[in-house]
């Protein structure tokens, strides 16, 4: 079972990014897809959700309006559409999932994880 990260980069403030999450090894339906990100020295922070569904997303306040969550079925891959881009926004972005239909939002309730993607904010 993987989860692969990508997309990540430098883009200036106001730009936009997408993230995406490509998953393999299992079958997803009936899971959760998520983003969290982290800073060095900060705990991993949560930054959207998603059930595979699609019924059901959440958002970070600090996040809602300008990012978008989605999935892509014939891929079977998570997307992080990011727009209006901000310095705040700069992070380790990581991909996860779990079996389920709650969408936590600690990192902790999450037990499979892609690898990091960096995305850098530069005004």
């Amino acid at each position: 079972v993987q989860l692969q990260a990508s997309g990540g980069g430098s883009v200036q403030v106001g730009g936009s990014m997408r993230l995406a999450c490509a998953a393999s090894g299992r079958t997803f339906s009936g899971t959760i897809m998520a983003w969290f990100r982290q800073n060095p020295g900060n705990e991993r922070e949560f930054v959207a959700a998603q059930t595979w569904s699609g019924r059901s997303t959440r958002y970070a306040a600090s996040v809602k309006g300008r990012f978008t969550f989605s999935i892509d079925y014939a891929e079977n891959a998570a997307y992080l559409q990011m727009n209006s881009l901000v310095p705040e926004d700069t992070a380790v972005y990581y991909c996860a999932a779990r079996d389920g239909s709650i969408l936590y939002t600690t990192a902790d309730q999450y037990y499979l994880w892609g690898q990091g993607t960096l995305v850098t904010v530069s005004s």
